[in-house]
């Protein structure tokens, strides 16, 4: 007797075709599928997102499975088909124009069998399934699965391989037709069964687990395996990687000088993410090293012991408004102290009169190639600008990066080094800001420090994706001001600095002076937002001088808090013993450090 239980699917059908109009509708539908079952997507144009979640614990044999559709344009019920046997549910868009997007999100049962067909759209994978076969042409491919036990077959069909796994995978192998294949079997080591054969039988009654045939013979674990069939044309493959972390050139490609940087400077987050774009040059790179230290990573600090006497300590802050900008004039009556839960007095604040060391960071990458002058001219006028006590050092970037001034005062030497670089070739933005994060500014861990990016904001080489950098960012404490420059402006100032005076042509002037793109628009405003500093979107070249002034008050608006504690050791600005808040309206603090007076 074999008992068969089922689970019902609830399908879930949204329009969000316009976030403003209220005209939007919503199917529910309840679809019985087989436990262990098999569901079935095909989606020509659009995008797919499936999250395997595991049952309730109270062993309800319903699992509520969720699908929302939808589209930039209206959608009908009648475009999403559903069918159903007793052990699969096919899920089929058909459109009546085949160039609408509409895109899919749908949550199923763990231990299920999916089988997902798209041509433009991405599919998006996670949770524990039982097996995935996936076909797509140009879309990405991204699956985030539990590592114990995974046999997986990658096939490009139209391209050279583009993938980034966790893991180590087998070697590319090249078939007939310019096909290119990967294929194996990836075992966490704890995983592993060592029970006697015989306690395994001869093969599993479910055909489904030996669905891979060219992986090699599966190893014997405690877990079944997870069997994963990928084939795309031209997309990128990534196992167990977010997409947020992908650098933006997946070709594996000698490290260059930021990236050997990275790698010395211990920074775990910033070298994983260098591991996964190039696994063989960083393994390869990594033993010709000596036994790297780490650097630790926040952590909670154990209970301090407390003192029998009151002592006082000293709050290192920085107060912003809700545009990020710094507020000046702040006395104590205007901030008030927690510790431990109690509220402390506050002695005094003043103005943080220390000096800073300032990081000019240049982009003199191909897309700024024939404006050296503009970025020598921009980039004097911001040392003649900072505080003659603040202590500046100058890294250029393009492919690579190239620290041209060692930390200095002498503004005349800083002058000089400008006039030591040429510019040209792909820009990485992402591994030269890692690269001064952990390089750069790393021997003066603790110290006031803060970077002045100058550059579009447009990255194509790094082998840093983007948000793998903010952790390290924050831990840093060096605050961030992105001067982001669309390079259309600067050639559209070079035309009219050109004999007459005037772009003749008032088309091509609109279309030279350009626009940031949204991605550099976004990403500048959080690269500030994450490290306290002010983003600087520049619209006309005459603001970046405004700009620097801007930036050299912003560093001057810190206060230094004197407090009665009752606690002793020291704090950094994360510990959940020290809140410090500011008392005047649509005001926020940010806690530097904490050390005792």
């Amino acid at each position: 007797m074999f008992e068969v239980r089922t689970t019902f699917i609830i399908l879930v059908f949204c329009l969000f075709a316009d976030p403003l109009r209220a005209d939007g509708q919503e199917l529910v539908r309840n679809i019985p599928v087989a436990d262990r079952g098999r569901v079935e997507i095909v989606n020509p144009n659009g995008r797919v997102e499936v999250t395997a979640l595991k049952a309730a614990d109270d062993g309800a044999a319903a699992v509520s499975v969720t699908l929302r559709a939808g589209s930039p344009s209206p959608i009908d019920a009648s475009y999403i088909a559903v069918t159903s046997t007793v052990n699969s549910t096919k899920i089929e868009v058909k459109t009546k124009n085949r160039n609408q997007r509409i895109d899919l999100v749908i949550t199923i049962p763990e231990e299920i069998v999916l089988k997902i067909e798209t041509e433009a759209g991405e599919v998006l994978l996670s949770g524990k399934i039982l097996s995935a076969d996936v076909r797509t042409d140009t879309g990405t491919i991204a699956a985030d699965v539990p590592p114990e036990n995974i046999r997986y077959l990658l096939r490009w069909t139209a391209s050279r391989p583009r993938f980034v796994s966790d893991f180590e995978l087998e070697k590319v192998r090249e078939r007939s037709a310019g096909r290119f294949e990967i294929a194996g079997i990836h075992q966490e080591k704890a995983e592993i069964d060592v029970s006697p054969p015989a306690a395994q039988g001869n093969g599993s009654s479910d055909p489904r687990s030996n669905e891979l045939t060219s992986g090699g013979e599966p190893a014997r674990a405690a877990s079944q395996p997870i069997n994963l069939k990928f084939e795309t044309s031209r997309g990128i493959i990534l196992l167990n990687v977010p997409p947020g972390e992908v650098s933006s050139d997946l070709r594996e490609r000698p490290l260059t000088n930021a990236a050997k940087a990275i790698i010395r400077s211990g920074d775990s987050l910033l070298m994983e993410a260098i591991r996964r774009a190039a696994p063989r040059y960083y393994g390869d790179y990594l033993r010709t090293l000596p036994p790297l230290k780490v650097e630790p990573r926040l952590a909670e600090s154990p209970r301090p012991a407390r003192f029998a006497e009151a002592s006082v300590k000293v709050a290192t802050v920085r107060v912003s408004d809700q545009n990020n900008r710094a507020i000046t004039g702040l006395a104590a009556q205007d901030f008030e102290v927690i510790e431990g839960g109690v509220k402390r007095e506050v002695l005094s604040v003043r103005p943080l009169e220390s000096s800073f060391n300032l990081v000019l960071l240049l982009d003199v990458s191909g897309s700024i190639e024939n404006y050296v002058d503009f970025i020598r001219k921009a980039a004097r006028s911001f040392v003649n600008t900072v505080d003659a006590r603040d202590r500046i050092a100058i890294v250029t970037f393009g492919e690579d990066v190239e620290q041209i001034a060692e930390f200095s005062t002498d503004k005349k030497k800083l002058s000089e080094s400008l006039d030591t670089f040429d510019a040209g070739g792909p820009t990485a933005f992402y591994d030269s800001l890692a690269y001064v994060l952990a390089d750069t500014l790393r021997p003066l861990k603790g110290e006031r420090t803060a970077i002045v990016v100058l550059t579009d904001g447009d990255d194509n080489r790094s082998f840093l994706a983007f948000d793998s950098m903010l952790s390290s960012i924050q831990e840093s404490g060096a605050l961030i001001y992105p001067l982001y420059v669309p390079s259309g402006l600067i050639e559209a100032s070079h035309a009219s600095a050109m004999p007459g005076g005037r772009v003749e042509d008032s088309l091509r002037r609109r279309y030279l002076q350009g626009e940031l793109t949204s991605k550099a628009k976004g990403e500048g405003a959080r690269l500030a937002e994450v490290s306290g500093g002010v983003y600087y979107q520049i619209d006309q070249l005459s603001q970046i001088d405004k700009a620097y002034e801007d930036i050299v008050g912003q560093l001057r608006t810190a206060y230094e808090i004197e407090y009665r504690s009752e606690l002793g050791g020291v704090d950094s600005g994360t510990s959940p013993r020290v809140r410090i808040r500011s008392l005047r309206p649509n005001s926020y603090v940010h806690v530097r450090s904490v050390i005792p007076k």
